[in-house]
């Protein structure tokens, strides 16, 4: 049994103008399904380096920290940035979460300068 190098999918669709997202509704889809797929081989990739740092630990015993501290890094590196939460929706389709609102100034409210 012979295994492929990588597995190669489409890039992005040709005809899809983030400018423009819903100019051309079938590009607009096919765009969110190869950010959906990226996404998955994000995933998938971090699911993958975990279990492999899990072996590490489990080999190495007390010197983990020596041992797999190339794991850790690759797997901290493999989940930033993953995820579905609202934080990391595209913003080619969605513009900028905070583009139209000020963040509240916290630290405006009067204070005394010196406690008497």
């Amino acid at each position: 049994m012979v295994r492929k190098a990588k597995v190669e999918f489409d890039e992005s669709p040709p005809d899809f103008d983030p400018n423009n997202p819903y100019g051309d509704p079938v590009a607009m889809l096919e765009y969110r399904e190869y950010l959906v797929r990226e996404k998955f081989i994000q995933i998938e990739t971090a699911k993958i380096i975990r279990e492999r740092l899990r072996w590490c630990y489990r080999i190495e015993g007390v010197n983990h920290l020596q041992k797999c501290r190339h794991l850790v890094q690759q797997y901290l590196d493999a989940t930033r940035g993953v995820g579905w939460g609202k934080d990391s929706r595209p913003h080619e389709l969605h513009g900028c979460r905070y583009a139209d609102r000020s963040l509240p100034d916290i630290f405006a409210k009067n204070r005394p300068s010196a406690i008497d």
